[in-house]
């Protein structure tokens, strides 16, 4: 499957690059079970490898999952089948190439809701590009990070469900304050991870 690149890709770059320099970067993502579209944010399309007009649309799934690192693929991909045939949450880290060809890590927190003969029918989450941290702490390991009944889990959950609902509700006030609140809840769980794995290396 060919992919439609930026029109200007050395502007994407230098954005992509902008906002990777940051220090912290949170991107949020949605997928629609019955056209199997995924839609996100440029950030999150530029992770992925993709173009952000096509992303803002919509594209198939597999052009996410083409972007993760081939030896991170089938345990994401089996950890998000298990979240979604359950409806449950999902918390993990992993590679994927972005559009500048380099290797980086992702924090992934995300969300699948069933319907009443519980068949997946939509699903949401946020990004955390974790890069920087990994390569301070020189941290290369795979690693799965348990989902915990911790407040800030639960918010994390209830944002990404709220944030669906309000997608769907198409008002543009309420998706702008939910996409701000979600992104704040996004660094609080980077810096948590972060001082997690702070306390782990002493």
């Amino acid at each position: 499957m060919s992919k439609s690149k930026p029109r200007d890709v050395e502007t994407n770059f230098d954005a992509f690059q902008h906002a990777l320099d940051a220090l912290d970067v949170i991107g949020r993502w949605n997928w629609d079970a019955a056209t199997d579209r995924v839609r996100s944010d440029a950030f999150v399309a530029l992770l992925f490898n993709l173009a952000p007009e096509e992303a803002e649309e919509g594209v198939p799934l597999t052009s996410y999952v083409e972007a993760v690192h081939a030896d991170d693929r089938q345990r994401v991909l089996s950890l998000i089948r298990r979240s979604a045939q359950e409806g449950s949450t999902y918390l993990t880290e992993y590679r994927v190439i972005s559009i500048d060809g380099r290797t980086r890590w992702v924090l992934a927190r995300g969300r699948f809701t069933r319907d009443r003969s519980g068949k997946a029918v939509a699903g949401g989450g946020i990004l955390v590009d974790v890069t920087r941290m990994r390569m301070s702490e020189g941290t290369f390991d795979d690693v799965e990070v348990p989902s915990g009944g911790v407040p800030l889990d639960r918010a994390a959950d209830l944002l990404i469900a709220a944030q669906q609902a309000i997608v769907e509700s198409e008002d543009p006030t309420l998706k702008i304050l939910a996409d701000a609140l979600l992104m704040a809840v996004g660094r609080r769980l980077a810096q948590r991870e972060t001082e997690e794995r702070r306390r782990h290396m002493n």
